[in-house]
């Protein structure tokens, strides 16, 4: 009967922390290219969305962008070398488990009510119905 040995203590060498280095330096760059080129196609494509739609529905071409963004973040994997990190690193929890996008959500979410109240925001977003609408059909007139 073998007896437990406590297991090793998960610790990268020398050599394998200088690799992670310089691999996160190339991969920042590559996501800062990648992030330069979607700002302005992200706004193009979400133009083409808004006014290529059918009226009602816009068109997919934004949508389409981000699940290429999506895949581009995957095959970046800009901190994958985490998984090298010893055992004595905390993981996770220094931020919490909140993101933008919880943040947003919330944002969204007081917009939403403050509009259903019939509030600044449903006369806003009326406006801007009407804006789009009209720059949609070519009519000038009604902005």
């Amino acid at each position: 009967m073998k007896e437990n040995m406590p297991d090793e203590v998960r610790q990268p060498d020398r050599w394998t922390l200088i690799r992670d280095v310089a691999v996160l330096q190339v991969k920042l760059i590559v996501d800062g290219l990648r992030d330069l080129i979607l700002v302005p196609a992200s706004l193009i494509a979400g133009i083409i969305s808004l006014f290529g739609g059918d009226g009602e529905h816009p068109g997919p071409q934004f949508y389409r962008l981000l699940g290429v963004g999506k895949q581009s973040e995957h095959w970046i994997n800009l901190f994958g070398a985490y998984r090298h990190s010893p055992d004595g690193v905390e993981r996770e929890r220094e931020f919490g488990t909140a993101n933008i996008d919880d943040i947003v959500e919330r944002v969204e979410s007081f917009v939403v009510d403050e509009y259903q109240r019939g509030g600044v925001t449903a006369q806003a977003k009326a406006r801007l119905d009407r804006v789009l609408k009209s720059i949609q059909r070519g009519d000038r007139s009604s902005q």
